[in-house]
């Protein structure tokens, strides 16, 4: 996935200065590192055992490998890097998304794969390959798309930088005046901070932490003995320097590795520095809970996040000036192969040119856009009184987040409200909401709040708020073990002159304002009784003990999602088998799951029109003579990700049409709590099929279309008289304040059926 999040965690590495003060430490932590590592193999093992990798019983050629098609995603985002209709830092920010996305890709997936390697698990991807065959595979595609990237910077992007007065300088091209005052700078600011490691017979090789850059060293005594040595570059400076401006009218940076490697003499001092080269360590950062033997889930899982630290290597990007025997030496000591080690012109972590996004020049950037509100600041309307007059809906960004806060706001001021139930899985490090709970709850408001403490990269910053809520009397539960939450819903209970009478906020996206301005998604309100009574239903299935297996409108898994799901698309099949009309139109980040692909498949072959519009991973190959010919694919990138799951169900004349937290994949149906919920006023039908589904399919600038092959085309028309961006045209409504409640002449069976 593209991503954005502000919060992504990175690790120094203050703890291992401690290990080498004290080698038993050292010792210790490796042997519980390879403790937890023989548990998880054994795991996977078990696992492989039971055949939960999601086997087939289709031809294999039918998939398209699921690490691959991720690895394609990556590369739309780096064609979008490479796309000049884009301002210029908007495709210095795709790029430095590609770069971070990649690294996340190797902590998570590729970790996974060398798990499975570990354990002895030569158990078949769907599309038939064994673990190594896809490690081969990942190794040959992400070398490609290394060198693009870096091609890409130096070729294009570095020299147009330039041009905007934007200079990413050698040390060598700065000028006399300019290196004075760097090494100025470098004297009292960086040099209290570094540490320089020596790796001999006294001193064993250093710890390198996840993610974490680094300087390789070969230093000379007076004597004439070669010593290696490893410097980290801090990651408490930014790691573009501006460079003091002098006589430059100008933004000029240097790399801090660079004003690092100038400066080394300062560190040595006696010692010659014959050579240093720069390097990056990425480590598995999948941490294993062990929630059924936790007493306290809050400590097993800062526990498992202090394991995280000591993960095993799984890539090394050096400068592919590094010579080998240097390279042995970190390949030796970091226990990797060759096979782990990924050369790479400098500079290494791209992803840090998001940096550049800061800088006060909207001249190349995406024009400033502002969404639409629901309630304007004259207004004094209350949310409460509008979702009473009817259901409404909200497609982020293009409509502000702010009526989600709003909603909060109300309750936790309201007199008349007396409770409030909410999910939080990614909460962001500044909430404005966890303050409302807290006023609510210390106005005598009853307040439960799930806070999912296992939501990956976020666990730190949630399990924070979760003892924050917990000082201030809240009922705060972690959900089921075994489980994530990832459901998005708040309930409010309110006293009304009619009675008590409960609202109800559904998404498909995070509680998260800051990603609500980047990430589409849907937010839906009502006080509709048979959706409301469902939500406290699911509350207290999280909170409680219920064994409920069906709801009267929602749809939630790991309870019944799949099975409706599935359901649905036989109702489908039964429609076109009969010579009634058949579509399913799909929009979803990711599509994985074996039996629903195997269903689409036999959806196809009995007729069933389908259109999925999928952002990130397809393991579905569409378009395959007497298997998947009705079946089309498109995957849409843009300035915003794509983010919110739709599900249309043409039904012969009567559709139905869901919105979900959920995509297609096994962990969503058969892992985690997740809610579908349906749409049903045709106002809110005709404006979600209209933004979203409809559109889609119109769109010639970010939309790529997924062969059979497994690879991704523009379309053919991105830049004739017709080109459509979708996104754009979004933005460009909002500008205009085009009402949300004008119906469009189509019908929603004939808006899909004419996409």
């Amino acid at each position: 996935m593209i991503d954005l999040r502000d919060d992504t965690e990175t690790h120094d590495d203050q703890l291992p200065i401690a290990l080498n003060d004290n080698p038993s430490d050292g010792d210790q932590t490796t042997g519980r590192r390879r403790q937890r590592s023989k548990v998880r193999r054994k795991k996977l093992a078990s696992q492989a055992d039971k055949g939960l990798f999601g086997q087939s019983t289709l031809d294999p050629s039918l998939y398209i490998n699921r690490e691959l098609s991720w690895l394609e995603f990556n590369q739309r985002v780096l064609d979008e890097a490479q796309d000049t209709r884009h301002p210029l830092l908007e495709r210095v920010k795709f790029l430095a998304i590609t770069s971070s996305n990649l690294d996340e890709f190797f902590m998570i997936r590729v970790a996974a794969i060398k798990e499975q390697i570990l354990a002895d698990v030569a158990e078949y991807s769907p599309d038939g390959k064994v673990p190594t065959q896809q490690l081969k595979e990942i190794h040959k595609r992400v070398s490609s798309m290394m060198k693009e990237k870096i091609d890409l910077f130096w070729n294009d992007l570095h020299p147009k930088l330039a041009a905007a007065n934007i200079h990413i300088l050698k040390m060598s091209d700065a000028n006399a005046e300019e290196k004075s005052r760097l090494a100025e700078y470098f004297a009292k600011e960086i040099f209290p901070v570094l540490t320089p490691l020596a790796f001999d017979p006294g001193h064993p090789f250093p710890y390198i932490s996840n993610l974490s850059l680094s300087l390789a060293l070969v230093v000379c005594s007076p004597k004439g003995e070669e010593r290696f040595a490893r410097v980290k570059v801090p990651d408490v400076f930014p790691r573009l320097v501006e460079v003091p401006n002098g006589d430059h009218p100008s933004h000029r940076f240097v790399w801090l590795e660079d004003l690092i490697k100038e400066n080394l003499g300062l560190l040595f001092p006696g010692m010659a520095v014959k050579e240093s080269y720069a390097f990056q360590v990425t480590r598995n950062a999948d941490i294993e809970i062990q929630e059924d033997e936790a007493e306290d889930l809050i400590h097993s899982i800062e526990e498992s996040i202090k394991m995280r630290r000591f993960g095993s290597v799984v890539r090394i990007k050096v400068e592919d000036t590094m010579p080998q025997r240097i390279i042995d030496i970190l390949a030796e000591n970091l226990e990797i192969t060759q096979d782990d080690v990924y050369h790479v012109r400098e500079p290494l972590g791209l992803s840090h040119l998001m940096q550049l996004l800061k800088l006060p020049r909207p001249d190349i950037k995406d024009a400033p856009f502002h969404p639409s509100l629901l309630i304007g600041d004259d207004e004094a309307e209350d949310i409460f009184t509008i979702v009473k007059r009817g259901d409404v809906m909200l497609h982020h960004p293009y409509d502000s987040f702010a009526p989600v806060v709003q909603f909060i706001k109300a309750a936790a001021t309201d007199p008349n409200v007396l409770a409030i139930k909410q999910t939080l899985y990614r909460i962001g490090k500044e909430s404005p909401l966890v303050p409302l709970l807290i006023q609510a709850a210390e106005s005598g408001k009853q307040v439960a709040v799930l806070v999912e403490l296992k939501a990956r990269f976020d666990e730190e910053n949630n399990i924070g708020w979760a003892k924050k809520l917990e000082r201030a009397g809240i009922h705060v539960v972690y959900g089921l073990v075994g489980l994530k939450t990832h459901a998005k819903i708040a309930l409010v209970v309110r006293k009304e002159a009619e009675g008590v009478r409960r609202y109800v906020h559904l998404g498909t996206g995070n509680y998260n304002p800051d990603t609500a301005k980047v990430y589409t998604d849907l937010s839906y309100f009502t006080c509709k009784e048979e959706i409301t009574e469902d939500a406290s239903e699911v509350f207290n299935m999280l909170t409680g003990f219920s064994n409920k297996e069906q709801f009267r409108k929602l749809i939630v898994a790991p309870v019944n999602l799949r099975k409706r799901v599935l359901e649905m698309i036989e109702r489908e099949i039964e429609h076109a088998r009969n010579g009634r009309p058949a579509h399913l139109h799909f929009k979803m980040n990711a599509l994985t799951d074996i039996k629903t692909i195997e269903t689409l498949y036999e959806a196809s072959k009995a007729g069933v029109k389908i259109d999925l519009i999928v952002r990130g991973i397809c393991c579905l190959r569409p378009g395959v003579k007497g298997v998947s010919e009705n079946i089309r694919v498109i995957s849409i990138v843009g300035r915003f990700l794509e983010h919110s799951r739709i599900f249309y169900f043409s039904n012969n004349g009567h559709p139905e049409l869901y919105c979900s937290s959920a995509d297609l994949m096994g962990r969503n149906l058969d892992r985690r709590v997740e809610l579908m919920f349906p749409i049903e006023d045709q106002v809110w039908i005709d404006f979600v099929i209209r933004e979203t589904l409809f559109a889609a399919w119109r769109d010639t600038i970010g939309a790529r279309v997924l062969d059979s092959s497994g690879k991704y085309s523009r379309v053919a028309d991105a830049r004739s008289k017709q080109a459509f961006d979708l996104q754009g045209h979004l933005i460009h409504a909002r500008i205009k304040q085009v009402p949300k409640k004008v119906i469009p002449r189509e019908s929603p069976q004939e808006a899909v059926e004419g996409a």
